[in-house]
């Protein structure tokens, strides 16, 4: 069905108005700029980036992906699907604030992590070290959701997501604090390729790339926002740590919750940034978040209760690396990954390698579907009451 030229023409003249009130140095839609021509559509650029992120196989695949706390029976504790949302939430309320475009930033925040592995950053330094065994490059996940986005999806042809967007998702690091963000506007797509193909061999780090627009500043920062007091609420509950551990030179500034501490931060950025081309904390708020992460990574991420397992993951993940990269030589049909690869486009074939096609079946894979593949490759299966059936 076809919008009638009246519904549209309100339509359109209602976008127009929205985007004419964002702030001057906001990303407005019609900059939006694809790599291959799409169809007329009255959604807006970066709205239309939107939906076509939430129907695609990635993102459905974050209800089963480790955040931070992996094998644990709790439902209450953080998964990267409920991360997702509260980073979209935060990085959305940034923008609010600062008159920034929404809808690029909603898009930026919703597909940033889907090229995470199973099992979280553990699975990701796995991941990597097997690209890297066979001379084939690293492996980063913000690099690999743009990878999804831009190249494996629809079968191997992508989703043709906006330069913005998928510029704003590989930029994304929540490891990289600074008290001053920056953007540079003057990145092209061009140079936004040549970024992408340098950070696969690992020619570039992902943490030396700057966000072509301050919306992906925005949800560059919204990532810690949402995961710096959450780690802490789920590390509390699964008794890792006690809130009375936290340091009074941090809680005075920030305070002891998440809500407290999100409410802080957000409140502090935007004091700092408004009317601004670039994203501020002030000093002391800044120091503080610097040290309580420093705290998290020492108290919660490298905890010895958290990686008692550790070991056996990583078996795990090398057993079925070794064996799909052995059953795309071979008639063996244990792990799925023949039947995937068969799926994609002959231009994706021609241009993977092995181990990177590997890389990007296992790196796709939910915890639970990794665990279930590791059992099919080393558990045996009873013939039942006879050879017969």
């Amino acid at each position: 069905m076809e919008w009638n030229a009246e519904t549209r023409e309100r339509i359109e003249a209602r976008l127009n108005a929205k985007e004419s009130s964002l702030a001057p140095y906001a990303c407005k839609s019609v900059q939006a700029v694809r790599f291959r021509e799409a169809a007329e559509d009255v959604r807006p650029n970066f709205f239309h980036d939107s939906d076509k992120i939430i129907h695609s196989y990635c993102y459905s695949r974050y209800i089963d992906k480790t955040q931070v706390f992996y094998l644990v029976e709790n439902d209450h504790i953080t998964h990267r699907v409920l991360h997702v949302q509260l980073v979209s939430k935060i990085a959305r309320t940034i923008g609010r604030f600062l008159n920034l475009n929404e809808d690029l930033i909603e898009a930026i925040s919703l597909g940033h992590d889907v090229g995470h592995t199973p099992f979280g950053h553990d699975g990701e330094r796995i991941l990597s070290a097997f690209l890297e065994k066979q001379n084939e490059g690293i492996f980063e996940h913000n690099v690999q959701s743009f990878r999804l986005f831009h190249e494996l999806e629809a079968y191997g042809k992508g989703l043709n997501l906006t330069a913005q967007v998928l510029d704003g998702i590989i930029c994304h690091n929540g490891e990289i604090l600074q008290n001053h963000y920056g953007c540079d506007r003057n990145k092209t797509p061009e140079k936004l390729l040549e970024e992408y193909r340098n950070s696969l061999t690992g020619a570039l780090k992902s943490k030396a790339m700057v966000p072509m627009t301050l919306e992906g500043c925005v949800m560059r920062i919204s990532d810690v926002i949402a995961y710096i007091g959450r780690d802490i609420e789920d590390a509390i509950k699964l008794k890792l740590v006690e809130r009375e551990n936290l340091p009074r030179e941090i809680t005075d500034v920030l305070g002891d919750k998440n809500g407290t501490i999100v409410d802080t931060l957000i409140k502090d950025l935007v004091n700092n940034s408004i009317d601004k081309e670039t994203l501020t904390f002030s000093a002391d708020v800044s120091e503080a978040l610097s040290r309580l992460k420093d705290w998290n990574y020492k108290n919660i991420y490298q905890n010895p209760k958290k990686s008692t397992q550790d070991e056996k993951i990583k078996t795990m993940f090398q057993t079925v690396l070794e064996e799909c990269l052995e059953e795309l030589e071979s008639d063996k049909k244990i792990t799925g990954i023949r039947h995937w690869y068969e799926s994609m486009s002959e231009e994706y074939k021609a241009a993977t390698s092995k181990p990177r096609v590997v890389a990007d079946y296992v790196s796709g894979m939910t915890d639970d579907y990794l665990m279930n593949s590791y059992r099919e490759i080393v558990i045996p299966k009873s013939f039942g009451i006879n050879f017969a059936q």
